[in-house]
This record gives structure tokens, C-alpha cells and sequence, in this order.
């Protein structure tokens, strides 16, 4: 079959004694390049070794882990394309009734912290076989990190989960380098100078390269400031150019973190996305809802030097982008309109940040990111190169295929980096090609301070962008509309900045139907603020809207319009001083009266418990 090993039967058919690893996966087995356990495996199949998948495998049985047999190389782990934690839980810490990642949609057919569960069982039941953690949940935990569910900082997950070594960033170079490593007879012991590493020793003694000490786990679980100086230390040594090792002690121990993998070649991706995907799931599956959002997408490029501090992307994918050539993302497009249910429409062209498609200057190829200054924020680097031609030229030539009817760009514009393009030729293409009604884009905030803290640019930009969308969009007779992103609670928001946004939303009449409240997620700095409440840039203090009614208030604001938050936003703005925002004038967000359904919310809207204590 097409499809890789799921069964020990299907191992069998396969004509297969043993596999060379068993990859154990968090997710349901979908076989498609948007998730990392279909490139692992393809990716290790094509250098000649052969894999087996565990799909999540019911942990509280060990015949599940058995049936494969011993492998030959050893255990791959991952908990799949999200962390298990944000899989499971909102942000309110109640359990989500969905996982898009599971067939029909299931909840519960992965335990919490599936990482560090599956490694347990496997040291358990095979303790002289190796076992590799990778995936987005080890990457971002490959040190001490704040863990916002449990509400303290937990030790390194190679502590955790008695793994004999961790894999993180990008790992298709990686991978083949441990396996051809292992392959060869080498210890999994001795596999301590592969880039996107992690591994842990008790004696520093045999590392002859230049490394940083960091503050041991019991300094940063113990005081807030070290935390803060040692995120900062991990979070400017990023860069696979120009970061050094990094040291974590332990009692006893010592994590050590390899320099991050080299960003891919162009010819390096495009091999990458050329593999024998089948590009859906494994038959034995009704139905995985997460495909729905990529089966007609395409991957353009990764990497991000957008650098949000809410955004984990920067620590695993790093920030010089990786690209493919167009006659790659051409040749994935025909594969996608042969394909019985395509429609015609492409769904997306694009990758964490859709329009860049180059390295942000020419230097950062050879030379790497700069660990001291950004790309965009506070404003465009005097280095920045603004060029959307080959994006353009991706575009045009999918656009351009038989059968596609209309190609979209769902995955992200970057609003600031178009806005520096001198050249309106995207623009223009943007505008007339690539929106399906409405454009979604991330402004995140209007506070000046708020926006500061979440590295995005000043209002007064975005401003300038809405009046250009809305220019181009009457040039060219359409009738469009931009959505904004919008985030709620996040660090260095108090409430006035949160009464300064509900007041934009009302100027231009938009009333977001979902908020995203901030969530703390391993690995961003805006975490590190929100647990020590420090800036780990300035080490000055921020604010942090902690409690649930500060956080509800903020929530409330964005849809002050609501009958079932007319209590919440009155209460805000008069715990504020801002009674002037409650009548019936032109600029009031609410009237002195409630609405129908108002006191209801007020009797039966608050939860049972306080989800953050």
C-alpha cells in the first residue's frame, strides 16, 4: 500500500520483518507535507529506511507499543502538528470538545503531554533502544520553560521524558543525519554534535565548542529575573549563523542545546515537498477534520522575520526564509487539481507569513539574523529588501493552470512589509486575484504601548494600509473587506488600552465574532512577560491583565455591542473613569440602559471557578 505501515499486519503485507523506526504520533496518520510526521517519515523513506507509524496509540496499553517489535534505529515521538496542552485546552484551561487532528474530530485520543507520556512508556517497555522526541511540543520545551497550565516552570522535556535525544526547528536534515549516524553503529550517546539537538550529559568535560552556561532550572524556577535574563540569553542565540551552544544545568545533569538546523536550500525544499505524498489520510480514518484547511493549500515557504512576541514560529523555524522555486509549487498545484474533489480553487499559496519570499537582506544567508535588532519593529531595518517578485511569480504561474479557477491567500499578509514596497504590483494583484470577499489581516491592537510589546508596528501604518486597500479595491471595482485580527489581555495591556480599541472598533462599525484572548504558549517572549512581568528586552516591568474579571473585561470590550457583556463593559469603563463612553451620543460605546438579555448575563455569566488560580 501507499500509505506507510500503521499495524503490524500492514508492517507485514509490506513484506517487512522490521522497521528501521516507529514513529509514534500524537495525530491521526494523514500523509500530506502540512504535517510533520508525513515529511519525517517520507523524508527518511526516500534515504532508504523504513518507518512504521504508531498513530495515537492508547497509552494505558503497552501491546499497542509492542506490536511493531523492536526497531532497528529506534523510537521516533512527536504529540503531533500542536502541542498537546493547546490541543486539549482554551485558554480559559477548559477542555476543548474537539481535536481536528483525530478522526470525526474525537477528543481524548491523546494523553496530556503526549511527549513526555509516550517516551515514559517506550523507555519503559524497550529501556536499550533509543528515543527521539521532535515535533513543535518538544521543540519549544527543549529548555526550562513556563508551562501556563500547570502556572510554574517546568524543567527541559528531555528531563521529563528520559528521551536519549530531542530533535527541534525543522528537522528533514536532521533526521537523516541521527538516523545515517545510527545506522553506522554510533551510540545514541555519542549524537552530540547534530544541529537541532538537544541532548543531556553529566560532565561538561568532552565539549570542546564555544558555549553559553545558562542560569541552572532550580535559579529559573525559583526567581522571575533570572527567568527573564535567561529567556532573553536563549531568545538572541536563535540564529543557526550566530548562536552558540547553550548549557542548562540541572542537579546532576546538564541539558545541552546545539546550535538550530541550517534554513533549507531552495533545492532542499523543493525536495522536500516533491516526496510521494498521498496528500489525505489513511483509509482506515472516516474523517480528519484538520485536512480540510490544507488538502488544496500550498507550503511556499517557512521561516518568519516578522518576530511577534506571541509567536513561537521564530524559535523553530527561525527567522531567514526558506523558499521553494515556482516550477516546485507549480508542480504541487497540477498534483492538487488531479486530484476527484478539487474545485477549482487553491486554497492558499503561502506559509507563516504569506508574502515573504525572500530573506529579509542580503546578508542573512551568509551571515545570519541579527541577534540585537529586528526586521520590522520598531520600523523597517535600513537593510530590509522589499521584493514580492518571486511571489508574484508563484502566484501568476498557479493562477494560471488549467482548471484553477481562482488562486486565495489565506495564510497571512503581512500588512507592514507590503506597505514598504515601493512596487504596487502585488498590491494590485492582491486586490484583483487573491481575495475570497474578505482579507484577513493582523493589526492586533491600536495601543501604542500594547503594540510595542507585541513587536507589531504602530497604528498610524495600518491606518495607511485600510485607506490604501480601500483605494485599490474602488481602482479596480471590487467590493472587499478586511477583517482584522485582534488579541485581547495581551502583556501590556491595561485597561484604558482596552477601552482604546473598543472605541476604534466602534469608529469603523466592525464587531470582531470571535477574540483571541492571549494564550501563554511555550517558547515566546510575550510569555516570559506574562509570567515574570518583566520585559525580558528592558527587564522593565509590564503589565499583565492576570485575574479573570481583568481578562473578561478586556474580552468584553472588543464586542462591547453584545447584550450578554453590557455589565462586564459598563463596570470597565466605570471602574476606568470613562462614563463619557456610556449614553447615547455618537462616541458611546454603550447606552445608560440595558438591552434585553443584558441581565440575565449578569445573574448566570460568570464561570465556577477562576480557571487562572
Amino acid at each position: 500500500m501507499a500509505f506507510l505501515p500503521t499495524t503490524a499486519q500492514e508492517m507485514r503485507e509490506a513484506g517487512l520483518d522490521q522497521v528501521d523506526f516507529v514513529y509514534v504520533c500524537g495525530d491521526a496518520y494523514v500523509d500530506h507535507p502540512s504535517f510533520g510526521c508525513a515529511i519525517i517519515t517520507r523524508t527518511l523513506e526516500t534515504f532508504g529506511y523504513t518507518c512504521a507509524i504508531l498513530s495515537q496509540p492508547d497509552w494505558n496499553n503497552d501491546e499497542e507499543f509492542l506490536q511493531f517489535g523492536t526497531p532497528r534505529l529506534g523510537f521516533l515521538v512527536s504529540a503531533g502538528n500542536i502541542d498537546s496542552m493547546v490541543n486539549h485546552y482554551s485558554v480559559n484551561k477548559r477542555r476543548r470538545d474537539k481535536d481536528n487532528y483525530t478522526d470525526d474530530g474525537v477528543m481524548g485520543k491523546r494523553p496530556d503531554r503526549a511527549t513526555i507520556v509516550y517516551s515514559q512508556v517506550l523507555k519503559r517497555l524497550f529501556p536499550h533502544v533509543p528515543v527521539l522526541i521532535g515535533g513543535i511540543e518538544a521543540s519549544l520545551r527543549r529548555t526550562a520553560h513556563y508551562d501556563y497550565w500547570d502556572n510554574k516552570v517546568r524543567r527541559s522535556i528531555l528531563m521529563d521524558s528520559q528521551a536519549d535525544l530531542l530533535m527541534f526547528g525543522m528537522g528533514e536534515n536532521t533526521i537523516i543525519e541521527v538516523a545515517d549516524a545510527l545506522a553506522s553503529g554510533m551510540d545514541v550517546r555519542d549524537l552530540c554534535y547534530i544541529r537541532g539537538t538537544a541532548w543531556k550529559t553529566k560532565s561538561l568535560d568532552h565539549i570542546m565548542d564555544d558555549y553559553i552556561v545558562l542560569p541552572s532550572y532550580n535559579e529559573v524556577s525559583t526567581s522571575r529575573k533570572t527567568y527573564a535574563r535567561s529567556f532573553m540569553t536563549q531568545y538572541e542565540n536563535q540564529d543557526a549563523v550566530n548562536s552558540k551552544m547553550l548549557i542548562e544545568p540541572y542537579d546532576g545533569w546538564y541539558v545541552v542545546v546545539n546550535q538550530p538546523p541550517l534554513p533549507l536550500t531552495q533545492e532542499q525544499m523543493d525536495f522536500t515537498y516533491s516526496l510521494p505524498y498521498e496528500r489525505t489520510f489513511h483509509p482506515k480514518y472516516h474523517y480528519v477534520p484538520a485536512i480540510e484547511e490544507v488538502q488544496f493549500s500550498i507550503t511556499s515557504n517557512r521561516g518568519c522575520f516578522g518576530n511577534c512576541t506571541f509567536c513561537a514560529i521564530t524559535s523553530h523555524q527561525g527567522r531567514v526564509i526558506s523558499t521553494r522555486s515556482t516550477e516546485s509549487v507549480v508542480e504541487e498545484a497540477k498534483q492538487i487539481t488531479a486530484m476527484p474533489n478539487f474545485k477549482g480553487y487553491i486554497h492558499d499559496v503561502g506559509g507563516p507569513s504569506a508574502n515573504f519570499s525572500r530573506p529579509a537582506c542580503d546578508k542573512q544567508v551568509e551571515h545570519g539574523a541579527c541577534a540585537s535588532r529586528q526586521c520590522l519593529w520598531p520600523k523597517a531595518c535600513p537593510n530590509l529588501k522589499v521584493d514580492h517578485s518571486h511571489y508574484v511569480e508563484m502566484l501568476d504561474a498557479v493562477r494560471s493552470l488549467p482548471n484553477v479557477k481562482k488562486v486565495f491567500i489565506r495564510s497571512g499578509i503581512r500588512y507592514d512589509y507590503l506597505m514598504y514596497d515601493k512596487n504596487d504590483d502585488f498590491f494590485d494583484r492582491l486586490v484583483k486575484y487573491h481575495i475570497s470577499g474578505q482579507l484577513k489581516v493582523a493589526p492586533e491592537h491600536v495601543s501604542a504601548q500594547v503594540l510595542d510589546k507585541m513587536g507589531k508596528p504602530r497604528k498610524e501604518l495600518y491606518f495607511k494600509f485600510v485607506e490604501k486597500f480601500n483605494e485599490k479595491n474602488e481602482e479596480f471595482g471590487m467590493k472587499q473587506f478586511l477583517v482584522p485580527y485582534l488579541m485581547s489581555s495581551h502583556p501590556g495591556s491595561t485597561l484604558k488600552d482596552a477601552i482604546e480599541l473598543a472605541c476604534y472598533l466602534k469608529k469603523i462599525h466592525h464587531t470582531p465574532k470571535q477574540v483571541q484572548d492571549f494564550y501563554p504558549t511555550p517558547g515566546t517572549l510575550a510569555t516570559c512577560m506574562y509570567y515574570t512581568g518583566l520585559d525580558p528586552r528592558t527587564m522593565k516591568p509590564v503589565y499583565v491583565a492576570k485575574t479573570y474579571e481583568e481578562k473578561l473585561e478586556q474580552r468584553a470590550l472588543m464586542q462591547y455591542s453584545y447584550p450578554k457583556n453590557y455589565f462586564i463593559v459598563k463596570k470597565a469603563l466605570e471602574k476606568a473613569g470613562r462614563e463619557d463612553l456610556i449614553g447615547t451620543g455618537p462616541k458611546c460605546l454603550i447606552k445608560p440602559y440595558p438591552p434585553k438579555g443584558a441581565q440575565n448575563n449578569r445573574k448566570h455569566g460568570k464561570p465556577k471557578r477562576d480557571p487562572h488560580r
